[in-house]
């Protein structure tokens, strides 16, 4: 069954905003970083160069990144989004969405005879093998998470009769372990980073033989974006987050925001969603973008916003972030066979 989406609504198309009085002068504070990271950037160049490369239909596995717009764009180029891959036909080419996916999925399509791709962001394929040694290792793996979410599904199958979910600071003060002496935590790579380490301060306060992961599991542009929209938050009447609801990233922006002093703070999709009820008496607006969303769809929120009177934009720049991953290895080469630019990562080149 094929995962239906609404369609991708044209930028600029949104409801207009009043430009109603306020106390004080309207302005708009932009987060930087916002927006896409670099492994969002190559799970959904891997999709458009699977097209180009073998045309459509290409099969997706899941959403390959959590945003409705980019889905639905990549559906009207032929990209056909499914639950499983015994949705996809035999021989078929199919992607792995940035999320991964546990050896299950990866041995299913083998039997389909399936020409996968693997779209797996590299920071998350960097936790699924923290999992497998710390499991070969007879470990218990404490996987700090959401229950049901892609990610957290796909590392807690590399090795399932090792891996404990630990949902919230509450849930970890009822966790049980076999042997308190071989105990480690993992986590998914979109979570706040406040609340995962008061989860691991009480996992900590039980097992104090805990023992941390070899790098950070929450990746780099999660936590780049918690810490820009902190800033913003301090000062911001009300703060816009764009992503989708089922993005992990975008709702903990809001829910940052929230506890770092924004006065209020919305999710939305697109500009149209903006409620005038949400401006009264608001001066100074946060903007900022979840880790999945194209940049088109926050230029769309600014050009509403203007029109509203908040023509003012202060960019609140906390990094640079530059960081590029290479494609996946069945696409680093190009329509003629050559190597493509993507066949490695690195830094983004001007």
């Amino acid at each position: 069954m094929t995962i239906n989406l609404p369609m991708p609504r044209i930028p600029g198309a949104s409801s207009k905003l009043k430009d109603n009085p306020v106390a004080g002068h309207k302005r708009v504070l932009l987060a930087a970083p916002r927006g896409y990271c670099a492994g969002v950037d190559r799970a959904v160049v891997a999709v458009e160069k699977a097209l180009a490369l073998y045309g459509a239909p290409v099969y997706v596995r899941k959403q390959i990144v959590h945003n409705v717009h980019v889905v639905a764009e990549l559906e009207q180029r032929g990209a056909i989004f499914v639950n499983e891959v015994d949705e996809v036909p035999h021989g078929a080419h199919v992607v792995f969405s940035a999320h991964g996916v546990s050896p299950a999925v990866v041995n299913a399509a083998a039997e389909r005879q399936l020409h996968a791709i693997d779209a797996t962001c590299p920071l998350v394929t960097k936790v699924h093998r923290e999992a497998v040694r710390f499991a070969r290792d007879d470990f218990e793996i404490l996987l700090i998470g959401h229950d049901g979410h892609e990610e957290v599904e796909g590392t807690a199958g590399e090795a399932p009769e090792h891996v404990t979910l630990v949902t919230s600071p509450e849930h970890a003060d009822a966790i049980e372990v076999r042997d308190p002496d071989k105990v480690v935590w993992l986590s998914q790579t979109t979570l706040s980073v406040d609340e995962t380490m008061e989860t691991v301060r009480r996992l900590r306060e039980r097992f104090p033989k805990l023992q941390d992961p070899p790098s950070d599991d929450i990746c780099y542009a999660t936590q780049n974006r918690q810490v820009a929209i902190k800033k913003v938050a301090a000062d911001a009447d009300l703060v816009i987050v764009v992503g989708s609801a089922n993005s992990s990233n975008s709702v903990r922006l809001v829910e940052v925001a929230l506890e770092n002093g924004a006065k209020a703070a919305h999710r939305i999709d697109y500009a149209n969603e903006m409620k005038q009820e949400w401006f009264d008496g608001v001066a100074t607006v946060g903007v900022t973008s979840g880790a999945s969303v194209p940049e088109v769809l926050v230029q769309e929120v600014l050009d509403t916003l203007g029109g509203a009177g908040y023509r003012d934009v202060e960019r609140i720049t906390t990094a640079e972030e530059d960081l590029m991953f290479s494609l996946p290895k069945e696409l680093r080469r190009d329509l003629d066979g050559g190597v493509d630019a993507r066949a490695r990562g690195g830094r983004k080149r001007a």
